[in-house]
């Protein structure tokens, strides 16, 4: 399997590693304001990574939100034309009393690497960089593909300066398959490529009753309590087997073939090792009659995040709060639509407004649920480049996740997206004491590598 650009990653390794702590160090937290400039930064150094191994017409581009970083090499005639997705934004950290290490003081453990990001994205989208210099480090200056780099610093709080930009400028980012690296391996050794990604409805309610906060002992009983008319409405969401109730939730639910259904029953899965090592709950719930992976990737959901409102300080204060909001998502499966879903939602939620409550509904993202298709030379380059990295035949797997600009890729550019990830079930995304597996990094840099090479050689 050994190429010259493989070899030259593997005697890197360990400046490659350095410059991702560098990049984990920058606290990119997308939806805190007083960390823009912070995002800003991490922008910069991917622009300037760019500009280092070789990269042209390299831009931090500004939106409506946090910058766009674009860069581009397209002087391989003849051979196909590949966008690279990643995006450097991450999640806050909270709660920080739960991490072993600082999330952004990058950490090494028993072969992982601690860090909010580390793993989500930035670790990923560093892959696609660094399989990029040793191509062109090797190559006399030259990739054997044309590509395009689009990473964002928006896709934790929605991706919508993104999306806006991918449908305002199809030519500007003519291409032929786009590369995503932001999902995970079914299992640790597992090459694994992701085919279908939930979609998302991203909502927040906001209840008022009286106009200011009152003491319980003297309006108890004749004001209204939005918490409790958030916690009455939000009941009503789901029975308790978890089925949604939402009239109309589930009509244009697409269920999985019976071959992927299949095939999922045959990956090597252990409910009780799940329950207790990932969720770590006392039972799973959801919908009887369902799998683990049947919930998961291909029936939708209603999650509530979280209920702010009232007093939550350490000891009692006895008050009805004027206002209260509860952030509230759903994910949705194909053939479900976002749009309509929210109707649905917003009218089943205003027709069980409690008396005295008055109710806004703020919706603050959304993403098309999406299923690729696997019968094209791309995702068969791509599972052959894993299978010669890890040594062992490429699972296709869905993921529970969204990730929205996929989705926009074959709407506004016409093109499919290979899901390429390196993550593992237990890297903690968006938790306390985020990791990547160290090994999966450099053989992610490796996949890539090999990935860029068959297309080249379709």
């Amino acid at each position: 399997m050994s190429s010259l650009a493989v070899d030259y990653a593997r005697k890197q390794q360990t400046r490659f590693l350095s410059e991702l702590k560098d990049l984990l160090r920058i606290p990119s937290v997308s939806t805190l304001p007083e960390h823009k400039n912070d995002v800003r930064r991490a922008a910069e150094f991917v622009a300037q990574q760019m500009r280092s191994i070789g990269l042209e017409n390299v831009e931090v581009m500004p939106t409506a939100g946090h910058p766009l970083v674009y860069g581009d090499w397209l002087h391989a005639a003849g051979k196909p034309t590949v966008i690279c997705y990643g995006h450097y934004d991450v999640q806050p950290p909270d709660p920080l009393d739960e991490w072993t290490t600082p999330p952004f003081e990058p950490t090494e453990r028993n072969n992982n690497l601690y860090a909010r990001g580390a793993v989500d994205d930035k670790g990923q989208m560093y892959m696609h960089l660094k399989a990029l210099e040793a191509l062109m480090k090797t190559g006399g200056g030259k990739l054997p593909v044309n590509v395009r780099l689009l990473i964002e610093g928006e896709e934790e709080v929605g991706g919508e300066s993104i999306a806006k930009f991918v449908r305002e400028h199809p030519q500007r980012l003519k291409a032929d398959v786009a590369l995503v690296s932001d999902t995970e391996m079914f299992a640790p050794d597992l090459p694994t490529l992701c085919i279908g990604l939930r979609g998302m409805v991203y909502t927040e309610l906001e209840a008022a009753g009286a106009r200011v906060d009152l003491h319980s002992g003297m309006y108890g009983g004749v004001a209204p309590n939005p918490l409790e008319a958030l916690a009455r409405i939000i009941a009503k969401l789901k029975d308790e087997n978890g089925k949604v109730l939402i009239p109309g939730f589930y009509d244009k639910v697409q269920k999985p073939s019976a071959e992927e259904r299949q095939a999922w029953s045959r990956l090597p899965f252990d409910e009780e090792e799940y329950r207790q090592a990932e969720i770590g709950s006392s039972r799973l719930t959801g919908e009887p009659g369902f799998t683990v992976q049947e919930r998961t990737w291909a029936r939708p959901t209603v999650e509530v995040h979280g209920i702010p409102g009232g007093f939550v300080g350490a000891g009692g204060k006895t008050v009805i709060p004027a206002r209260a909001s509860a952030k509230i998502s759903m994910r949705l499966v194909p053939d479900q639509e976002p749009a309509e879903i929210y109707d649905r939602f917003s009218a089943f939620v205003q027709k069980n407004v409690p008396a005295g409550i008055s109710l806004k509904i703020k919706q603050f993202s959304m993403a098309d649920p999406i299923v690729v298709r696997t019968d094209n030379h791309f995702v068969r380059a791509a599972s052959a480049a894993m299978k010669e990295v890890f040594g062992k035949e490429t699972l296709f797997i869905r993921s529970g996740g969204s990730i929205p600009i996929v989705a926009d890729f074959e709407k506004s550019l016409k093109i499919p997206s290979v899901m390429m990830g390196f993550g593992l079930p237990d890297d903690n995304l968006h938790a306390p004491n985020e990791k990547f597996h160290i090994p999966n990094f450099y053989r992610g840099i490796e996949s890539i590598i090999r990935f860029f090479q068959k297309l080249a050689e379709a």
